[in-house]
């Protein structure tokens, strides 16, 4: 057992830096590099692509990335875990093998973990009696089934466990949790069992503090964003964990940003619902009992974790088209901006009702005035410009197309000063909605599988 592993963020979200991991394999000690690249709504992007091209659906800049660093990872032995491969890790990794073969490392080891995309069983699933209901409305999933695109659970971090015992050095997974990704690596170095809740807490609050990338070290830092030292440079997390389950929240030395007790707690509380009881498929972790201290420069240690046993569930992240929508845009200049946008919109809507268009949901925000905080919004001074922004969603297309064409007129027949019309009128794009559901673990079986050139 070691004393202490190093694992680095080196993504925090699809489109994140791209020399992020590069400088966290280059610039310092680390046994691990995670890098997280899911969301919701990239899920149904891949499997778009996938319905496009059976070898598509996994985060494709993750290759020219992987051929930039192999060299490093074989030469340092450092392990990569991701949920790269998105809905088709068995086509990532041999875009991943395929590098190898260009670069000449021909031992390479890569694992995949799969299983979580049950797309094509929900049909079965809810003939059997498991609806997949909407976690907050109830609602059975056969109101949607006609329109769905992906459906995939969120596994835990037990078969990259597994993946990693079977001596893969890099590990692609579909739908893994953010957090699960950063357990993994502790639970297979330091032995922890599936019952030591505590440790696998302490492992899942680790995952949570780096799974956003540079958000715990300085960026998008709302205490103290004024003090963040060398932001266009600004250093990765990385947790320094021990088989006691207290960790180092840090950094590379030669990078910028900033962690501190601020940074930490802004991100422990990221995307945070009852702190009592943050479940993962893993064990359910209580945020309460967390204690920080500030070691020294870059160095807060975590500790005093408490865990609880998991649930029998798994989530399921399911996505379907809902709509389209439209958002278009112009800018009113000073004098009385904000009066000539209103304006502006009092006559869209008038437009729209007197042609009978049908839109579900009709948006306004005056950007500059309360695009951010919407009703909340305190009342400003004279503005020198506003953009009335207005956005429309719906399910019938020609709608949007007959919407499009009100904008430009306004130029001319509506309020004065305005510009910006060249860009006004924007495509109807399509809305990928989401549904949160529960499926019995007992249902799921997720599989990994550990190949070489």
């Amino acid at each position: 057992m070691k004393k202490n592993i190093r694992i680095a963020a080196g993504q925090g979200f699809w489109g994140d830096r791209a020399d992020a991991p590069i400088v966290q394999v280059r610039n310092g000690p680390v046994d691990y590099l995670i890098m997280d690249y899911l969301a919701e709504v990239t899920m149904s992007i891949m499997q778009k692509q996938k319905m496009r091209d059976p070898n598509q659906g996994y985060a494709r800049d993750f290759i020219p990335l992987m051929r930039e660093i192999i060299p490093d990872i074989v030469d340092k032995n450092i392990r990569v875990i991701t949920n790269a491969g998105g809905v088709n890790p068995l086509a990532c990794r041999e875009a991943i093998f395929d590098i190898a073969r260009d670069l000449g490392f021909k031992d390479l080891k890569v694992g995949i973990v799969y299983g979580d995309d049950i797309r094509d069983q929900v049909g079965d699933l809810i003939e059997s009696g498991n609806f997949l209901n909407h976690m907050e409305t109830g609602e059975s999933l056969q109101s949607v089934m006609d329109r769905l695109y992906s459906a995939n659970v969120y596994l835990g971090a037990q078969p990259v466990v597994e993946t990693l015992r079977q001596g893969a050095q890099i590990i692609i997974t579909g739908r893994v949790t953010d957090t699960g990704l950063t357990l993994a690596p502790m639970i297979y170095e330091f032995g922890w069992e599936e019952t030591d809740y505590h440790k696998l807490a302490a492992g899942i609050i680790a995952g949570h503090i780096i799974e956003c990338g540079a958000q715990v070290s300085g960026g998008n830092f709302l205490a103290g964003w004024k003090e963040v030292p060398d932001m266009a440079h600004i250093g990765f997390p990385i947790i320094e964990a021990y088989p006691n389950a207290e960790f180092v929240v840090t950094k590379h030395k030669n990078t910028g940003g900033l962690i501190d007790l601020r940074t930490v707690k802004e991100q422990i509380v990221y995307e945070l619902g009852d702190p009592t009881t943050y479940i993962t498929p893993d064990v359910i972790a209580d945020f309460t009992t967390i204690q920080l201290e500030q070691e020294g420069k870059n160095r807060v240690w975590v500790k005093g974790i408490q865990g609880r046993p998991p649930t029998d569930s798994f989530k399921v992240s399911i996505s379907y088209a809902d709509g389209w929508t439209s958002l278009s845009k112009l800018t009113f200049a000073w004098p009385e901006a904000l009066e000539k946008a209103r304006k502006a919109d009092e006559i869209l809507r008038q437009r729209i009702k007197d042609l009978n268009l049908d839109f579900e949901e009709i948006h306004t925000e005056f950007l500059g005035v309360n695009g951010c905080h919407g009703p909340l919004s305190h009342p400003i001074n004279e503005p020198n410009e506003v953009i009335l922004q207005i956005g429309v969603r719906g399910y019938h297309q020609a709608d949007f197309l007959r919407f499009g064409r009100e904008m430009v007129p306004l130029v001319l027949g509506g309020p004065p000063t305005v510009t910006g019309f060249s860009g006004g009128r924007s495509r109807p794009k399509e809305v990928v909605a989401f549904w949160p559901a529960l499926i019995p673990k007992k249902l799921i079986s997720p599989q990994c599988d550990v190949k070489s050139l």
